[in-house]
């Protein structure tokens, strides 16, 4: 099972769309037919009824998320007259999360995935990054950066520096990691990522494609050319790709990244750029199910 942990929330641009990084990793596992479980805190609101609904009927097991009397977190994107981003998230149920039963995750064929804004906000980070630091299988991390929701850049620095030690799969854009490692490239910081025993990292480059990158070399995909309408959910789309890509190459067996051949990590490159283009054809975080591809 892959459990994405983190949050799920409103995009107002203006009307409401489900979004939040995490929630669309598990719904593109399961769309691609991965078995994929969404760990995270839904209010009991109006917004949060939509989002449970929605997770639930992608096919995601929703049985370690509880719901919140609390509000839905919203990022609102408003013309006044010039564009605005603004985001509501104090207090807000996708933080409330405290606590989380490890045994029912632990597992080595199992996946445990965090990032975006779960990895950093109240109390839901810390049970988190304790998930992170026992599990026994994989453990895939997407810091996904939105430097106007990050306040506190130590606190932020803080949790991600929690979950790097345990980090088996690092997934970033060229800006997230400039925006993490400034005096370094891109480049430079996977191969950092590398020494310290990550397994795998992916580097994403928008229309320029992405790399997968492993102590054994470097699997490049070149974007296809699309009519791009909107770049939402491109990069979760990418991270549930590979992480089903993962799950079914090692069948229920332990997973070791080591184990993975340069040609699969080709495959699946170009596989998840196939499928972030789909994604970025149509509006919103509407990831591609598996019919739509040559999986």
């Amino acid at each position: 099972m892959i459990f994405s942990c983190g949050e799920a929330l409103m995009d107002l641009v203006p009307e409401p769309v489900p979004g939040g990084g995490p929630m669309n990793v598990a719904i593109a596992a399961a769309r691609l037919g991965a078995p994929a479980s969404f760990v995270g805190g839904i209010s009991t609101d109006h917004f949060g009824d939509l989002l449970w609904s929605h997770i639930e009927s992608n096919g995601v097991d929703m049985s370690l998320s509880r719901r919140f009397d609390a509000p839905t977190a919203r990022a609102i994107v408003e013309h006044v007259p010039q564009l605005r981003f603004r985001f509501e998230g104090e207090g807000t149920a996708d933080t409330m999360l405290d606590s989380i039963d490890g045994g029912l995750v632990r597992g080595p064929a199992n996946v445990v995935h965090g990032g975006t804004l779960g990895m950093f906000r109240g109390v839901a980070a810390e049970a988190y990054a304790n998930l992170a630091a026992i599990h026994d299988g994989l453990v895939s991390l997407d810091p996904n950066v939105r430097p106007r929701m990050i306040g506190d850049r130590a606190a932020w620095d803080a949790f991600h520096e929690r979950w790097l030690p345990h980090v088996d799969l690092y997934k970033g854009s060229d800006e997230d990691l400039s925006w993490i490692w400034p005096d370094r490239s891109p480049e430079e910081s996977a191969a950092w990522l590398l020494e310290r025993r990550v397994g795998a990292v992916i580097v994403t480059r928008g229309s320029a494609g992405l790399s997968i990158l492993t102590p054994a070399g470097e699997s490049f995909a070149p974007a296809p050319t699309v009519e791009v309408v909107d770049t939402v959910g491109a990069g979760d789309t990418i991270v549930g790709v590979v992480l089903t890509s993962i799950v079914e190459h090692f069948d229920g067996a332990a997973i070791d990244l080591g184990d993975i051949s340069s040609t699969v990590w080709q495959r699946v490159a170009e596989r998840a750029v196939t499928a972030a283009a789909i994604t970025c054809s149509r509006a919103g975080a509407d990831v591609p199910f598996r019919h739509e591809l040559d999986w």
